[in-house]
């Protein structure tokens, strides 16, 4: 499964490359409600967009992104406080006698106020780093869709949810970032030939087993450990990833829009490190119509998936 991946988040050059509109009104949506949950996750390659605003939404977006940084630095700073206290404690504690429950705040306290520091230096830095277009299940991204004539750029979410499905499905189906190629006509057969979109990916990380590798068995007695690939196109160009969509609505519950990366076995270089799937993309001559799906039947728009692009992918181990 691809996990996470390096992804174009420039709005406006993304609505350049494909004559497309950009949701703004979902954008503002999506920034004004990360106030009040926690759990949107948006990169800072997507804030970007609105450093420097030069329409009314964009202003309003930029003070959305401005108000949640200043009430996040204000919730980390006060728990940095308290862990530092906490830790100050622990350490007196020690100097006068060793014990378990002394050591175990030393140790939690220090871990927080570590985590704390980095996060409020991350929060801060107004300085882009290739990291920032960096994506994980349940963040928020830029994809393209079509909507009757015209492509749609829209922020959507990392993990799709089918419509009509409860929201509990997020936990019971923890890896729907990703739809399976031979699960497309079963479990994503309301969304396939439906609902199709893009994501414009440069890069992917996987997660592969240490000894497959390694090219090894596991040594008696040893734990399965997990190791992280990069796996980049030689020609460090662009792909268009072929993914699927929905828009999820419940009574008394905000809209949700959601997608999956479309996987399918791997080329033999990424065989070769013991991963066994791979992302799929999109020729640019069969964009509009894996984007517009309707008339085509499951034969042609599995055409569509085996006429991919086909890149050589070198990749390195994860920092």
């Amino acid at each position: 499964m691809c996990y996470s991946a390096m992804v174009e988040q420039r709005l406006k050059s993304l609505g350049l490359r494909f004559k497309a509109r950009i949701d703004t009104p979902r954008f503002e949506e999506l920034f004004r409600r990360r106030l009040g949950d926690e759990g949107i996750k948006i990169g800072k390659a997507l804030e970007a967009n609105f450093e420097k605003p030069e329409t009314p939404a964009e202003h309003v977006i930029k003070q959305l992104i401005v108000e949640y940084r200043t009430r996040r630095a204000a919730q980390w700073e006060a728990e940095l406080f308290k862990q530092k206290k906490r830790l100050a404690n622990a350490e007196r504690a020690l100097k006068t006698k060793e014990t378990k429950k002394a050591r175990e705040d030393q140790r939690i306290a220090g871990n927080k106020v570590a985590w704390h520091v980095r996060k409020l230096a991350e929060l801060r830095r107004s300085t882009p780093e290739p990291q920032d277009s960096r994506i994980f299940p349940f963040w928020y991204a830029p994809v393209v869709v079509a909507e009757g004539e015209e492509l749609v750029i829209r922020p959507m979410r990392y993990h799709c949810r089918p419509n009509g499905k409860p929201a509990s499905y997020d936990k019971r189906y923890d890896g729907l970032y990703n739809a399976r190629r031979d699960s497309l006509g079963k479990f994503w057969k309301g969304l396939f030939g439906q609902h199709h979109a893009v994501l414009v990916v440069s890069s992917f990380f996987e997660n592969v087993a240490r000894h497959d590798y390694e090219k090894r068995a596991l040594a008696p007695g040893e734990k399965e450990q997990n190791v992280v690939l990069h796996f980049n196109p030689r020609a460090r160009e662009d792909m268009l990833i072929a993914c699927l969509w929905d828009h999820w609505q419940s009574p008394g519950e905000p809209d949700l829009y959601s997608f999956a990366a479309i996987t399918d076995d791997p080329p033999p270089e990424v065989a070769a490190t013991g991963h066994n799937r791979c992302l799929i993309p999109l020729k640019q001559d069969n964009l509009s119509r894996w984007l517009r799906p309707d008339g085509l039947d499951a034969a042609q728009l599995d055409a569509l998936l085996d006429d991919r692009e086909r890149p050589y992918y070198e990749h390195e181990l994860a920092a």
